[in-house]
């Protein structure tokens, strides 16, 4: 009955990470069948090896193994790896569940509440991430914080230059910033913003 109780306990907690969180954030449906798949098989696996004299041994080994083939399979943004990083817990966790039920249950309560919050899109809201070329090629790292500053508009958190081609005059760079607060126009409705312009004019 234990037993059933992890497994009623690990669906639950994919339904939660999956149709709660990640749909109404991110909403990739091709990433909502790996995760229920990847999440359900691992648990299906984990226990079915658990009696073995090597199951934690292989139930480890084979996080490893589908980490390292879905991650090569294609290039996946950070919160898509931690949430599939989460999926292969969480099955995990209720396949390899030894001793007291309440400890794996805690456990995947806690990896879905760190991803409702690591996740949260009133955490940090205004902290951007872009890939920037820019139509200059920059050997100064004060230069380009000083341009890109000049055209976001914004403060500069950091930057990571990729790339200086001296031949193509271009520099690419990656830039981490702070998006400046919308103005009120910005958040009118656009009836509204049209009212205004006639007012003004």
């Amino acid at each position: 009955m234990s037993t059933l109780a992890v497994y009623a306990a690990n669906v639950a907690a994919i339904a939660l990470l999956v149709f709660a969180l990640y749909v109404p954030r991110h909403g990739r449906r091709d990433l909502v069948v790996a995760y229920l798949g990847v999440n359900i098989g691992v648990m299906a696996v984990a226990s079915a090896l658990l009696d073995s004299a090597v199951g934690a041994g292989l139930g480890l080994g084979l996080f490893g193994v589908l980490s390292i083939i879905r991650l090569r399979s294609e290039e996946l943004a950070q919160h898509e790896v931690a949430y599939y990083f989460s999926a292969l817990a969480l099955g995990l966790l209720s396949g390899l569940a030894v001793g007291p039920v309440w400890l794996p249950v805690a456990l995947m309560g806690l990896i879905v509440a760190a991803m409702w919050v690591g996740d949260n899109p009133r955490l940090l809201p205004r902290h951007r991430r872009r890939v920037v070329v820019l139509d200059r090629a920059y050997d100064d790292e004060h230069d380009v914080v000083r341009v890109l500053q000049e055209r976001l508009g914004a403060p500069v958190l950091g930057i990571t230059v990729a790339k200086v081609d001296h031949v193509n005059d271009s520099t690419t760079v990656e830039v981490r910033y702070r998006a400046p607060e919308p103005r009120p126009d910005d958040l009118a409705p656009q009836g509204a913003r049209s009212e205004q312009a006639v007012l003004a004019s």
